[in-house]
């Protein structure tokens, strides 16, 4: 989640409609990458993370007079990207896209992304991803690869910051259990 933006100016830019345009440009400038890989590392698959990326920052613009200014732009617009990406996998689990008779469903889909251009390490590790429930997967990602504070996760899920430390530690737990079974 870093990223080098005056949080401060770039809200009053947003809420003056002389320059609101041209400051949710430079809102999805900087946020754009970031939020991309929060999504894929969610979803694995590049077009649906670019689907659910658009999803966000439309809803970002169309409900910007709903945001009070309570947190960062940044915390508002994972939030956003987040619930977006759990729906979606709620949505795909609930019309069985992935089939109960092949747990490796998501890292297949992955291996054939022309977009993923890991290895066999890289590969497992997404499995063992794959194994986390959605949400500890989510707080995992946001840990391990967004370096985000639990303070900022939580404002995120909107969790207790206990609450997502022992997540991280279980789901860090299940990872590395994933990989001894290989042992």
């Amino acid at each position: 989640m870093p990223v080098a933006v005056n949080e401060e100016l770039l809200l009053k830019q947003l809420k003056d409609p002389k320059m609101a345009q041209r400051a949710f440009g430079t809102v999805v400038k900087e946020y754009t990458e970031p939020l991309y890989w929060h999504l894929r590392r969610m979803v694995l698959d590049h077009d649906d993370a670019n689907d659910l990326l658009q999803n966000t920052f439309i809803k970002a613009w169309t409900n910007f007079d709903g945001f009070q200014g309570n947190s960062k732009i940044s915390t508002w617009l994972y939030r956003i990207a987040t619930n977006e990406a759990l729906t979606f996998l709620s949505r795909q689990a609930s019309t069985d896209i992935v089939s109960l008779d092949n747990d490796d469903a998501p890292t297949v889909n992955l291996e054939a992304d022309e977009y993923f251009d890991g290895d066999d390490l890289q590969q497992r590790f997404q499995q063992a991803l794959q194994t986390l429930p959605p949400k500890q997967r989510t707080v995992f990602n946001m840990k391990y690869f967004d370096e985000m504070k639990y303070e900022d996760m939580s404002e995120v899920l909107g969790t207790s910051v206990g609450a997502l430390k022992a997540s991280y530690h279980l789901a860090v737990q299940k990872i590395a259990a994933f990989f001894q079974d290989d042992i």
